[in-house]
C-alpha cells in the first residue's frame, strides 16, 4: 500500500517501517493512540529506523505522499492525508524525517511543501526575523552569529545579570517527559506561571486546576506532584550536554529556545 516509501527513505540512508498502533503502557502511562498516524525514531541493538504507527480503523483512508526528498542533505518531507468516502482529505499531517549528526529524527512541521520551508518553519520568530538576506546554507548552521543549537534547543546570547542564589547547576531541558534530558551546566529561569506536575498530569496542571482536582478527589495529593514553571524565560550558559548530540559550550548568558515543532498533543515547555 505504501511501496514508494522504502525508496524515498533509503535516499536519505534510512528505512521505514509501517506497522498497526498498538495500545500499551508507555512510560507507566496507559497510551491510546488519538491521532490517525504517529512517527516515532525506534532504536534496536544500536541501529535506528523510522517506525509510522497508523490507527487499524484509518488503514484503508490513509493516503502517504513523500512531497520532497534532499539525499545530499539527508532529509525528506512527508504528508500523510486521512481521506473521506470522497476521496476528500478530512485530516492532514506533515513531517520532516531526517539525520541530525548521527542519529534519525522526526519533526511534525506546519503546512509546507519543501524541506527547506519545513526546517524554516521550526525556527523560533526571534531567529528567522534575524536572518534576513542570509542564504539556505547559512540558515541551515548548527552555529552562527545569531545562534547555537543543539537538537531542538536553539541558545542566543544575551546581556543579563543574574543573582548567583538563582543559578542551577546541572539543570534538564526537555521537550516533554518523552524526551532526552539536554543538560546544562549552568542555568536560572525567570517569570513563568507556577505549575503541578507528576505522572498522571505530566502537561501540567495549574494551581487552581490541582486545587479542584484535590478537592474532587483527595487521594491524588499523593500522587508525587512537584512545582515546576511553565513559560518561563530560561538562561543557561556552561556546557550543554546530551548523549545524542556533541556537547557545545554557552561563553556567557544564552536565551534558551525551543523550536516550534507542531506536536499532535499540547506539550509545554516546563523547566
Amino acid at each position: 500500500m505504501f511501496a514508494n516509501l522504502d525508496k524515498a527513505f533509503r535516499k536519505i540512508g534510512a528505512q521505514a517501517n509501517v506497522v498497526i498502533a498498538q495500545d500499551g503502557i508507555v512510560n507507566n502511562r496507559w497510551f491510546s493512540q488519538s491521532t490517525p498516524i504517529r512517527l516515532n525514531v525506534i532504536s534496536h541493538k544500536g541501529y535506528e529506523t523510522f517506525e509510522i504507527a497508523v490507527r487499524k480503523d484509518i488503514l484503508e483512508a490513509l493516503e502517504l505522499t513523500i512531497l520532497e526528498v534532499k539525499p545530499k542533505d539527508k532529509h525528506l518531507l512527508l504528508l500523510a492525508r486521512q481521506l473521506d468516502e470522497k476521496g476528500l482529505a478530512v485530516e492532514k499531517h506533515r513531517f520532516l524525517c531526517g539525520r541530525d549528526e548521527d542519529h534519525l529524527f522526526v519533526a511534525s512541521v506546519a503546512a509546507v511543501s519543501t524541506v527547506a520551508a519545513a526546517k524554516a518553519s521550526l525556527k523560533p520568530t526571534l531567529l528567522t526575523e534575524q536572518e534576513v538576506g542570509l542564504n539556505v546554507a547559512k540558515r541551515n548552521r548548527r552555529k552562527t552569529k545569531t545562534f547555537k543549537r543543539q537538537g531542538e534547543w536553539f541558545f542566543v546570547p544575551v546581556e543579563v545579570g543574574v543573582s548567583p542564589l538563582l543559578v542551577t547547576t546541572n539543570e534538564p531541558l526537555r521537550r516533554s517527559n518523552n524526551n532526552k534530558a539536554h543538560v546544562a551546566q549552568y542555568a536560572f529561569r525567570s517569570g513563568g506561571e507556577s505549575v503541578m506536575v507528576c505522572n498522571q498530569h505530566p502537561a501540567a496542571l495549574t494551581l487552581l486546576e490541582y486545587e479542584q482536582l484535590i478537592e474532587r478527589n483527595p487521594s491524588a495529593k499523593h500522587w508525587n506532584w512537584r512545582q515546576m514553571k511553565r513559560d518561563a524565560l530560561v538562561f543557561a550558559k556552561g556546557k550543554v550536554k546530551h548523549p545524542d548530540h556533541a556537547t557545545i559550550f554557552l561563553d556567557g548568558w544564552h536565551r534558551v529556545l525551543m523550536n516550534t515543532e507542531v506536536l499532535a498533543e499540547t506539550v509545554a515547555f516546563l523547566d
